[in-house]
């Protein structure tokens, strides 16, 4: 699997997380993504992320959010 799938394969597996912690749709967890603009923040600490835990790196995902004013 080449850097480009893992990361798709990780912003995925961070999108179905969210929507399973929240109790949100796919769509809903998606629409908040893509309003807070998530899936580039992954793309870009995929240097680091890949290292970590999906727990770990939803932990980031939710700071990013909270960060920028998103209501968890």
């Amino acid at each position: 699997m080449n850097e480009a799938q893992q990361i798709l394969f990780m912003q995925i597996r961070l999108l179905r997380m969210m929507a399973e912690k929240y109790s949100l749709s796919l769509k809903e967890a998606a629409e908040i993504f893509d309003q807070y603009k998530v899936l580039p923040f992954i793309r870009d600490g995929f240097g680091i992320f890949h290292v970590e835990g999906d727990e770990a790196v939803f932990e980031e995902v939710k700071d990013f959010l909270k960060a920028k004013g998103a209501a968890l």
